[in-house]
């Protein structure tokens, strides 16, 4: 196995992380081994694009399939904590659908106008998936973490907002853009490297 693989191995890992979380509390496993594999997945998240960039194998191909893993890990992660604390969504629920509903309207805007997801990996977003995980470690931990959990639900729907906002702004797909204020230089470097044609002038003159 080439070393070059390795983080795709590693984000492949991730995202069957999210079933095993999921089957775990089915079969109920401690919730501490569920935390145990909440961290693992976050050190993963972390080590592959450290090593990827390390390697020069940080292609748009790795970057989306990471973003992708992340999604699967996490729905496995929320259904293991709908079966488990259904109260949390009933409780947060001002937070949760909207936050749902945001990640519909981005991937769905996404794969129209660029015909795949996103993967900006954004310094908000990375923000997000720390304060996710820590949220998550400490509910599986000690069975309780409800303003962890809002503060997340939270952070993400600023989160979808920015992404969504980025999107509307670049004319292409773009990987790693880590803020909006990058995402605004992108668009209007792009303008300029690509002016609009100058509108067609009238074919009858004037008698």
């Amino acid at each position: 196995m080439h070393k070059h693989h390795i983080p795709w191995l590693m984000a492949t890992a991730r995202a069957l992380l999210g079933p095993i979380v999921a089957l775990g509390h089915a079969a109920r496993w401690d919730g501490s081994a569920l935390a145990a594999l909440v961290v693992a997945a976050l050190f993963s998240d972390i080590f592959d694009g450290i090593l990827a960039r390390r390697w020069h194998s940080d292609t748009a191909a790795l970057r989306l399939f990471d973003s992708m893993a992340d999604t699967v890990f996490y729905i496995g992660v929320a259904t293991a904590i709908a079966i488990a604390h259904p109260h949390l969504w009933r409780t947060h629920a001002l937070l949760f659908f909207p936050l749902i509903t945001l990640e519909a309207l981005r991937f769905a805007f996404d794969f129209t106008k660029f015909g795949k997801p996103s993967s900006y990996h954004s310094y908000l977003a990375k923000t997000w998936g720390l304060l996710l995980a820590i949220s998550v470690v400490t509910l599986f931990a000690r069975s309780h973490a409800d303003n962890l959990i809002a503060a997340a639900l939270a952070l993400g729907i600023l989160c979808d907002i920015e992404g969504l906002t980025m999107s509307l702004l670049l004319p292409e797909w773009r990987r790693d853009v880590k803020s909006l204020s990058t995402a605004v230089r992108l668009r209007r470097s792009s303008l300029a490297s690509h002016p609009a044609p100058a509108p067609l002038s009238n074919l009858a003159e004037p008698v």
